[in-house]
C-alpha cells in the first residue's frame, strides 16, 4: 500500500536523505539533490517534510484509446486498441521535445483527468484494450502510479506497455519491468554529445536498459530514433547504432526512424524529409536489421513488415490502418514458414486508426 500525504500525493520510492533536510532521489541518473519544499529536474518529485513525494498519483493530462502502432509498436498484437495516458514532468530536458507541453508542464492543474490504478484497469477491459500504455511523458517518473496501474492491469489479464527514454537506475529498472509486457525505449541518437548538449543526458544508461530489456527480462522490445537533420542523422551515426543493436540486441528487435517537426526549443531545424528516414532503414537492414520502419510520414512500403527469409509483404500498414495479413495462427510467414519476431494474436486486430477519449468520473 502507498502511504498517502496528501490528495494524488504519495511518499516516493528509491530516494535517501543527505542531511536533515536535503533528500537525494536515486530513480534515475541525475541523482537531483532536492531541499524541502523543492522539486527534482523532473517537477513531479518533491521533498515534503524530508520525504520524497511523487505528487501527480492518480493525475493524468487526458486518457485516450489509440491503435498500438501510434505508439509505435509494429510487432505486439497489430491492431489492436489500447489505453494510452500520460502525467507531467520528464527526467530529461530534450530542447526538441514533441509532447513539450505534458513532458514539461510545469502545473499540475493541467492534469485535469483523475483515475485510480483499478479505474484505469477496469476501463481498459471494458473498452475492449489488450494493452495499456504509459506514454505522452516518460512513466519513469510516475513510477509508483505506473507500477500500481500494471499490477491492477495483470489481474484482469491486460498488457502493460511502457513508452519511454529509458533513462532510469538499475534498481527500479529491474522493479519496473517485472510489471511491463512490452516497451519502445526512445534511443535517441548514438552519440554521448547529443544526449549532453542536446538531451541533458547521457548515452550509456539508455544502452543498459536496452541490454536489460533483451537480456534479463521477456519484455517485448522495439526502439524509435526521432532523426533531426544535422544532428544525429549521418551515415556514420546511423552505421554505429544500427550495428550496435543487431551486435548486443539481436537483429529481430524492430527500429523505427521517426520524423521530426519543429517545436519546442528546436524551431531552427526544418522537418526530417522523408529520404532522410529512408536512407537510415536502408542502413539498417544492411547491417542486418530485420525489421525497419519509418514513421510520421506517409509510405506504407517503409511502414509494414515482411518477413526476413522470403521477402514476402506480412502485414500491410497504410499509416495505422492495417491491411494485408499474411501471417498463420503461429505467427509465422504464410508464404515460407518463417518465424516472425514479436507477439500476434492468431487473427490481427480490427481497431483501425480511430482515437477516442474517455473521462472518469
Amino acid at each position: 500500500m502507498r502511504t498517502v500525504i496528501a490528495e494524488n500525493t504519495v511518499i516516493a520510492d528509491y530516494w535517501h536523505a543527505l542531511d536533515e533536510r536535503t533528500i537525494q532521489c536515486d530513480l534515475c541518473p541525475r541523482f537531483c539533490h532536492i531541499h524541502p519544499g523543492q522539486h527534482g529536474l523532473c517537477f513531479v518529485r518533491q521533498n515534503i517534510d524530508q520525504q520524497l513525494a511523487l505528487n501527480s498519483y492518480g493525475r493524468s493530462s487526458g486518457f485516450v484509446i489509440d491503435p498500438i502502432e501510434k505508439k509505435p509498436l509494429n510487432h505486439f498484437y497489430p491492431g489492436t486498441p489500447i489505453l494510452s495516458f500520460g502525467t507531467a514532468g520528464c527526467n530529461l530536458a530534450c530542447k526538441f521535445c514533441q509532447n513539450w507541453d505534458i513532458s514539461k508542464s510545469r502545473e499540475l492543474h493541467t492534469l485535469s483527468s483523475h483515475a485510480s490504478p483499478q479505474a484505469i484497469a477496469q476501463a481498459a477491459g471494458a473498452h475492449g484494450c489488450n494493452s495499456v500504455a504509459y506514454t505522452y511523458n516518460d512513466p519513469v517518473v510516475f513510477h509508483e502510479y505506473a507500477i500500481d496501474t500494471a499490477q491492477a492491469c495483470r489481474e484482469l489479464g491486460i498488457h502493460s506497455v511502457a513508452v519511454t527514454a529509458g533513462y532510469v537506475c538499475d534498481a527500479p529498472r529491474e522493479e519496473f519491468y517485472r510489471h511491463m509486457d512490452a516497451a519502445n525505449v526512445d534511443l535517441k541518437a548514438f552519440s554521448e554529445s547529443f544526449y549532453r548538449n542536446v538531451a541533458g543526458g547521457h548515452l550509456q544508461p539508455v544502452l543498459e536498459t536496452l541490454l536489460y530489456l533483451k537480456h534479463q527480462t521477456s519484455v517485448w522490445l522495439e526502439i524509435t530514433t526521432l532523426l533531426i537533420p544535422g544532428e544525429n542523422d549521418s551515415t556514420a551515426e546511423l552505421q554505429a547504432l544500427t550495428q550496435w543493436v543487431v551486435d548486443n540486441l539481436g537483429c529481430d528487435v524492430p527500429i523505427h526512424f521517426t520524423a521530426f517537426h519543429p517545436d519546442w526549443k528546436m524551431t531552427n531545424k526544418p522537418p526530417t524529409p522523408a529520404g532522410i528516414l529512408l536512407n537510415a532503414r536502408k542502413i539498417a537492414l544492411a547491417n542486418g536489421v530485420r525489421y525497419a520502419y519509418v514513421g510520421n510520414v506517409h509510405n506504407k512500403q517503409a511502414s509494414s513488415s515482411y518477413c526476413h527469409a522470403c521477402g514476402q509483404l506480412l502485414i500491410g500498414r497504410d499509416w495505422h490502418q492495417l491491411s494485408e495479413w499474411r501471417l498463420d495462427a503461429n505467427g509465422c510467414c504464410q508464404n515460407c514458414g518463417a518465424a516472425f519476431a514479436g507477439r500476434f494474436n492468431p487473427q490481427p486486430g480490427t481497431w483501425g486508426a480511430k482515437r477516442q477519449a474517455l473521462t472518469f468520473g
